[in-house]
């Protein structure tokens, strides 16, 4: 679907939870951000299955209307864009809808329940010819576009070890009730599901295709209580954490661990490469900085540099200025304002839906180690 010169971007989000509301922020900041570019940005329709949180979506974020139909948003004529932020369970109705439709789609990670949904969902979008994205936003943060042209510019060398951890302690706590990011049958896995998108589309992004996987599980709070009846109590069937070993095409070697019981963990998200050139360091809760290695400086001049990347994206980035000191939700205006500019300028956006499979299969592999107690080749991905 085209944006006619004269119109807006007219934006429809399905799901007004956090991430609703974290779009629906981003999408109002871009203008100020990119001194107007790519296009101006409407807010039209919000769609939530609660009437309240549709109606908090008009009178907060500004939308011009709020429904409980997703057929609302994709029948309406100004809306160029459907951005789904519901659970995972329900992506694929609501992506699928909007491509039927022809509008351009922006979707929360990770793309769909499973990796077949996830197949179909991307050749749906290739058929219907639009933009379509995937919300990774960590690639926005400026120390990791800093890490990937340093990577392309062969700062590190071969790369020889990619370790990676996103940790978080939200489920420490017995008595948090079994919420829906703990059901199987809503998210469709644990923090794999959850938190693993993030991590591996990272490390992918990075390091290049993972050829084969060996995973562990395990789920140390096996019962919890249900929100509707606290004196109930069901089992957890998903995991609490997982740690992978990971071989890379290239021949890297990787590890990724994922928590959601790291006690003393906020928000985690750490990754280091080692290559033969140097090596490149960065903890999302520090996140101003990289840190790099330059093993090609004469020796008493090695060590860790604190490269200050802050506010430092690329143009046509306006505000604030450089010097300031990085927020989290940047990270989705960057992300959210590329989607757009691939709109408005009839270019693919990344991470596709696409992408977004690869991701899929490598959670699929992990989940297949797990269980079969071994080694899992990426080629071992059945075919739809």
């Amino acid at each position: 679907m085209s944006v006619p010169d004269d119109r807006p971007v007219g934006i429809g989000i399905v799901g007004y939870g956090l991430m609703g509301r974290v779009h629906a922020y981003a999408y109002r900041a871009i203008p100020v951000y990119y001194h107007g570019q790519p296009a101006p940005v409407r807010l039209v329709g919000v769609c939530d299955v609660d009437a309240t949180r549709a109606k908090e979506g008009v009178t907060e974020a500004g939308f011009a209307f709020g429904t409980r139909r997703v057929e609302d948003l994709v029948a309406h004529d100004d809306i160029h864009v459907i951005d789904v932020c519901t659970p995972n369970r329900f992506h694929a109705e609501a992506v699928e809808a909007a491509l039927r439709a022809g509008k351009h789609v922006y979707c929360e990670k990770p793309l769909a329940f499973d990796l077949p949904e996830a197949r179909r969902l991307a050749q749906l979008a290739v058929r219907a010819g639009v933009t379509h994205q995937v919300v990774s936003e960590y690639r926005f943060f400026p120390a990791m576009l800093r890490a990937r042209e340093l990577i392309a510019d062969n700062f590190a060398g071969r790369i020889f070890h990619v370790r990676g951890a996103y940790l978080h302690s939200g489920y420490v706590d017995p008595d948090r009730p079994l919420e829906w990011r703990l059901r199987r049958e809503v998210i469709g896995g644990g923090v794999l599901m959850d938190l693993g998108p993030h991590l591996l589309d990272l490390m992918r992004w990075l390091a290049g295709n993972v050829e084969s996987v060996c995973a562990l599980t395990e789920t140390f709070i096996r019962e919890r209580r249900t929100p509707e009846d606290p004196t109930r109590r069901l089992p957890v069937e998903v995991e609490d954490a997982i740690i992978v070993l990971m071989r890379f095409t290239s021949g890297a070697l990787g590890t990724a661990e994922l928590s959601r019981v790291a006690t003393g963990a906020e928000d985690e998200l750490r990754l280091e490469l080692h290559g033969s050139n140097g090596a490149l360091g960065f903890n999302l809760m520090d996140p101003n900085w990289l840190l790099a290695y330059d093993r090609t400086a004469p020796p008493d001049r090695r060590g860790y540099t604190k490269l200050a990347t802050v506010q430092y994206y690329p143009p046509p980035a306006a505000m604030p200025s450089p010097k300031f000191t990085l927020g989290w939700i940047r990270s989705h205006v960057h992300s959210q304002f590329s989607f757009l500019d691939a709109v408005v300028h009839h270019r693919s956006a990344s991470p596709s839906f696409e992408d977004a499979v690869r991701v899929h299969e490598l959670i699929e592999a992990c989940y297949r180690s797990a269980r079969e107690r071994r080694w899992i080749g990426l080629d071992e991905m059945p075919e739809p």
